[in-house]
């Protein structure tokens, strides 16, 4: 009996059924051959079928004199990625190098005899370079200036173990580069420039350098944006003096990166890494210096050891911050600051604090702290509150040079509008050109 009611599941054979197997006169009589057969037919159709396409498409791996081709992507052969990076990488570490700098102090205990030779004192610091240029007998290294600021002697210290001497061509501390110049021999890896501008983000790169002192490491991640803007410091005293335009990149850059090579896929430099957020809690934000903007400051330093710049000649303090200086201590007029207990009364004009006068809805500006070369000779004073440029108003030290740098040229004259003992006056200052030891 059948466990199922309906026929379709059924074991019984219908009456119908019976009778034709019996008589033999079903239609279409099934013949015990026509399986075998078919099933022949069928295996030469798929056999037919499967040459056409091996034939019209090509047989791939094992066939005599064929190679295996990787897939076509946009018009360019795929490879896998860590075979770029494997690539890359050994096009580019030859040319990446240690950076020691033995300051001056470090240099006096070397002296002294207080460690043994080849150890390196305490204070010594490290950073990274990349080999860019080579010309005659001579081999030329980028790397930030703060890597080799306060240097008694650097050292370049090659992928292959060879150390050489290291010689200053030129250094600018707005941008933080430096280039450096050793001797040739032995070195034959020259690193191929790229072009920041095309980078994308997303784009993979690699950071290789000499974090931590761990000498010709290198690190990748992505692109996490190709132009952030950043304030700088550049006396590290917590008033902005700059802003640089960097990539972002998730590769770790860690102390001693400074100065060393982010590059693509290809192998190619595409940016200097120069700082890292290092904040508690934040990880994995690195930046470096875009090469297309680094190229001319690199050409001038190899021309004249310096980047001209305009220079005004003024030291300055940021007006914001003198009125919350004034809050803090609950002033509402600097000449309310009582006077010490002992502080002699007769004396009272010398100890006096000299404070400028900031007139009524004055906010915003600079304080002139000192006045020298150009500023001077224009007439500018201790306490004047600079509050525009030709016009364009300047509300931070920060404001004031990146419209000095940006808009104006060596020689030109500009016009000052100032504050002096709340009166409003303007004056020209004619810009000179910027030396290097001058901030």
């Amino acid at each position: 009996m059948s466990l199922f009611n309906d026929d379709f599941y059924s074991t019984r054979v219908r009456r119908r059924s019976r009778y034709w197997l019996r008589s033999g006169s079903r239609p279409g009589r099934f013949r015990p051959g026509s399986t075998l057969r078919i099933a022949l037919i069928s295996s030469l159709t798929s056999s037919v079928f499967v040459a056409a396409l091996f034939l019209a498409f090509g047989s791939g791996r094992g066939s005599p004199g064929s190679e295996a081709r990787p897939a076509i992507v946009d018009g360019q052969s795929y490879v896998e990625t860590s075979e770029r990076i494997i690539s890359a990488s050994e096009k580019v570490r030859p040319a990446v190098v240690s950076i020691i700098n033995l300051t001056t102090q470090a240099l006096e205990l070397q002296e002294a005899g207080d460690f043994e030779e080849g150890e390196l004192p305490y204070n010594t610091s490290m950073g990274s370079g990349v080999i860019f240029q080579k010309k005659n007998d001579k081999a030329y290294i980028i790397t930030n200036a703060h890597v080799i600021q306060d240097a008694g002697e650097i050292q370049a210290l090659m992928v292959n173990g060879d150390r050489k001497k290291a010689k200053i061509v030129g250094k600018d501390i707005i941008t933080d580069l430096a280039v450096l110049e050793v001797s040739a021999d032995g070195i034959d890896t020259v690193v191929e420039l790229g072009h920041s501008d095309k980078l994308r983000v997303g784009e993979m790169v690699i950071a290789i350098g000499n974090p931590l002192g761990f000498g010709d490491s290198l690190t990748q991640g992505i692109v996490s944006s190709t132009k952030r803007i950043i304030p700088v410091s550049i006396n590290q005293d917590g008033n902005y003096d700059w802003e640089q335009e960097v990539i972002q990149t998730d590769a770790a850059i860690n102390q001693g990166n400074s100065g060393g090579a982010l590059v693509d896929l290809n192998g190619r430099l595409v940016g200097i890494n120069s700082m890292k957020v290092a904040d508690r809690g934040v990880e994995g934000i690195g930046f470096a210096i875009p090469i297309d903007q680094a190229l001319p400051v690199l050409n001038a330093l190899m021309d004249k050891g310096r980047v001209s710049r305009p220079y005004m000649g003024v030291y300055t303090m940021n007006l914001g911050l003198y009125l919350d200086g004034l809050e803090m201590r609950g002033l509402d007029d600097p000449e309310e600051e009582e006077w010490p207990e002992d502080a002699d009364e007769s004396d009272g004009e010398a100890f006096e604090p000299a404070e400028p006068v900031v007139p009524d809805g004055v906010s915003k500006g600079v304080i002139v702290l000192e006045s020298v070369g150009p500023s001077l000779d224009a007439g500018l004073k201790f306490n004047d509150i600079i509050v525009a440029l030709d016009g364009t108003a300047i509300g931070s030290t920060l404001d004031l040079r990146k419209y000095l740098y940006n808009s104006k040229k060596i020689g030109e004259s500009m016009k000052v509008t100032y504050y002096r003992d709340g009166k409003k006056q303007t004056l020209d200052v004619k810009l000179a050109e910027k030396a290097n030891e001058q901030e």
